[in-house]
């Protein structure tokens, strides 16, 4: 990556429409597979490592694409577009939504091993309570809710973006 007149780029092309890439790719694959987790408890085994570390990887990519964004906003700043300050007020918006998924995953992934124990003794002593069990059941609850709100805020971040940038292309 070169710095130019402080832009980032890759190769000349501005950093922020890659990095976006990432997110936009990233963070619903990762809610798919979190949301996955939750409906089968029995792949969480499994699938738990991969789809936390694919959600690590979508939620890390997001202050990776504000900051590039910021970057190339100011960088335009002459062009006094309002979709462009629309698209970067909703950009802002993301983290929040997207660290909050994080958390519902990695609480995911610790209640349903700690579920997942208590349902090992409770085979063996039916007496063992069922507290675990019931959280990983709020925690799938809460993950479907995180991964659902991170991918819509995604994709209506996503819509504001590519608006700014084709709206009245082609129009002629």
């Amino acid at each position: 990556m070169a710095l130019a007149d402080d832009l980032v780029t890759l190769d000349g092309i501005p950093a922020h429409p890659l990095l976006v890439h990432a997110v936009v790719v990233l963070l619903p694959l990762a809610a798919v597979g979190a949301i996955a987790l939750a409906v089968r408890p029995q792949w969480r085994r499994k699938y738990a490592w991969p789809v936390l570390a694919l959600t690590v990887a979508g939620v890390g990519a997001v202050p990776l694409a504000q900051e590039a964004g910021e970057q190339l906003q100011k960088k335009l700043e002459n062009l006094d577009n309002p979709l462009i300050a629309k698209h970067a007020e909703l950009g802002n918006d993301l983290l929040p939504f997207a660290l909050g998924f994080l958390v519902a995953v990695v609480l995911l992934v610790v209640a349903g091993r700690l579920a997942d124990r208590e349902r090992t003794a409770a085979a063996e002593s039916p007496d063992v309570p069922k507290t675990w069990r019931r959280i990983a059941i709020a925690m799938s609850v809460l993950v479907v809710l995180a991964g659902v709100a991170s991918t819509v805020e995604t994709v209506r971040i996503g819509h504001s973006g590519a608006t700014a940038v084709w709206d009245g292309v082609g129009a002629g």
